[in-house]
């Protein structure tokens, strides 16, 4: 593991105590977000040696999510972005995980299908994004170079998953999570949020249908709870965690009662041993709302999840230390303070100096605003001669 680190101020002291998470014990507390970075190989979605210096640059973090890959190439809906299917992004992928081990990390890996955030460019034959049930998502797909007018079009209409194409989609998670972990993975996370397919499913107002995997609550979380079994029983539940969001996402839809939804969803994955639950509070970055509402969800959340409690959401540190102090989260994800500050558990210790992040690089390009964000060695080093 990285050296270990305490910070200066004792406030922020609950951030550096030692989690468990699975079979994992970590440094700290300050773990990665999932950032999706669209900087893979445009023609097979695999890695590189950049994205090896990337995640390696911030393996101080307790535990990193990796970016959101897809399982499948029906899963994929924005350009350039990875995948955990062929053989070919296994071994680039091996590339990522050894730099990060070498570098005393661990690293979890995001299986990921948008459902209806896609656009024909990305499906086989060029067909029509699939849902649970048809409609449009509002908005724009981010299509980069594989449409000639992007980067931008409009979303096309998906289609309703078939009720006898599910057992397959459930099968493509279950074989991404044993790439995953020929790759080299420590765990995966099975995202269930931001509104992308799972998520389409235990939202009410993309949900209509009339089989066993629509209508009642617990027919809406059907998928959900199928698909973290199939990738349980491949890896163990000890290296699996799961991804909720009560509110927000692209495509402009939600749930009509996210108060009772998503607690109910956290209390069907409790009992089986995760590695951990990881939950992104509504705040500006999702377009979920804040304020009370919020707050009790997640409350709510937290008390029905029996295990590692990860919350995520335009943390602070301060604020992120506080939370951990009053037993309202076991962990904190950060998304942009980690992508603009590489060595970020060892600056909130120091109480900052932080980068800031460069939103015109976020998406696409190379190591620009990717892997030069100076580290704090960087920055109190002197200029050369």
């Amino acid at each position: 593991m990285p050296d270990t680190v305490m910070p200066s101020d004792r406030s922020l002291s609950a951030l550096f105590k030692p989690g468990h998470v699975g079979a994992l014990t970590t440094d700290n507390r300050i773990f990665m977000a999932p950032l999706t970075r669209s900087r893979s190989e445009a023609d097979d979605n695999t890695q590189t040696a950049l994205h090896a210096l990337y995640y390696a640059q911030r393996a101080s973090a307790g535990v990193i999510v990796s970016e959101a890959t897809q399982i499948s190439q029906q899963g994929q809906g924005y350009a350039w972005t990875p995948g955990i299917y062929t053989d070919e992004q296994v071994e680039s992928w091996k590339l990522v995980t050894d730099a990060v081990h070498n570098a005393g990390g661990r690293i979890f890996c995001q299986l990921w299908h948008v459902g209806a955030i896609s656009h024909p460019v990305f499906q086989p034959d060029g067909g029509q994004p699939v849902s649970a049930s048809a409609w449009t998502p509002e908005g724009k797909a981010f299509v980069g170079d594989h449409h000639q007018d992007g980067p931008q079009v409009s979303f096309e209409q998906a289609r309703a998953l078939r009720t006898d194409e599910i057992p397959g989609l459930i099968e493509d998670y279950r074989h991404a999570a044993r790439c995953a972990a020929k790759a080299g993975f420590d765990g995966v996370e099975v995202h269930c949020a931001n509104n992308y397919l799972i998520d389409q499913f235990i939202r009410s107002e993309t949900n209509h249908r009339d089989d066993d995997y629509g209508g009642s609550l617990q027919n809406r979380l059907r998928l959900m709870e199928e698909v973290v079994a199939a990738v349980c029983d491949e890896l163990s539940p000890e290296r699996v965690g799961v991804r909720l969001s009560p509110m927000g996402g692209p495509g402009g839809t939600s749930d009509a009662k996210p108060e009772e939804t998503y607690p109910e969803a956290a209390k069907i994955l409790s009992g089986r041993g995760l590695a951990y639950l990881h939950v992104i509070r509504p705040n500006s970055h999702t377009g979920g709302e804040e304020g009370e509402k919020s707050d009790r969800i997640m409350k709510s959340m937290r008390e029905a999840f029996d295990g590692f409690f990860i919350a995520n959401g335009n943390f602070e540190p301060d604020e992120a230390a506080q939370w951990i102090s009053d037993d309202r989260a076991d962990g904190i994800t950060f998304g942009r303070l980690f992508l603009a500050n590489p060595d970020l558990p060892e600056r909130i210790a120091q109480g900052g100096p932080y980068n800031d992040p460069d939103e015109d690089t976020f998406y696409g390009g190379g190591a620009e605003g990717y892997t030069d964000y100076p580290t704090l060695e960087k920055v109190d080093d002197p200029l050369p001669a």
